[in-house]
């Protein structure tokens, strides 16, 4: 059943349907719909202090956890080494790692359809870059990645798990008491 609503520009209303994905020359286009049709994100933005460990790491050492988020949403693309050094060169001489960050928060957005909340991704990093870091980290966590392992690690562990999943199970001897 599709529900008709009002468009957000105020003018006539369109039906909500899912998005469509349409290639074109390799790269992925989204209907305009698409940006209507987001999720929440699974934490929120203050909510980096519910995991400790990830609160200290992206005050301390944010270059180490957004090298992991990039790792992810670049798919192994970029190393997490030269991205989180590029960061750390980019904060120590203009003091401002965000211009770099936030472009990484607006890709992961687009690629799992996650709200721009509370404000835009330039705006949340400029103003709360730790806080940022540790939700866009846990959100991979929570989306099932292992960010120890980076993109080629959990790739490896996926197909691992399937093939794993395929193999009969183990028996060990009959019934016995």
């Amino acid at each position: 059943m599709n529900s008709s609503s009002t468009h957000p520009n105020g003018q006539g209303s369109y039906i909500d349907r899912p998005a469509i994905h349409v290639q074109e020359n390799s790269s992925s286009v989204y209907s305009d719909n698409a940006k209507y049709n987001t999720v929440p994100w699974s934490i929120g933005l203050f909510g980096c202090c519910s995991d400790i460990n990830i609160c200290c790491l992206s005050c301390w050492c944010p270059c180490i956890l957004f090298g992991r988020i990039v790792d992810i949403v670049d798919k192994g693309n970029t190393s997490s080494t030269a991205s989180g050094a590029i960061y750390t060169v980019i904060a120590s001489l203009l003091g401002c790692g965000c211009l770099y960050s936030y472009r990484y928060r607006a890709k992961m957005r687009e690629q799992f359809h996650l709200k721009e909340s509370p404000c835009g991704d330039c705006c949340v990093h400029f103003c709360c870059e730790n806080c940022a870091l540790a939700q866009e980290y846990r959100e991979l966590e929570h989306r099932g990645f292992d960010m120890s392992l980076g993109w080629e690690g959990n790739m490896e562990k996926q197909s691992h798990g399937v093939q794993m999943t395929l193999a009969p199970p183990a028996f060990e001897g009959g019934m016995s008491r």
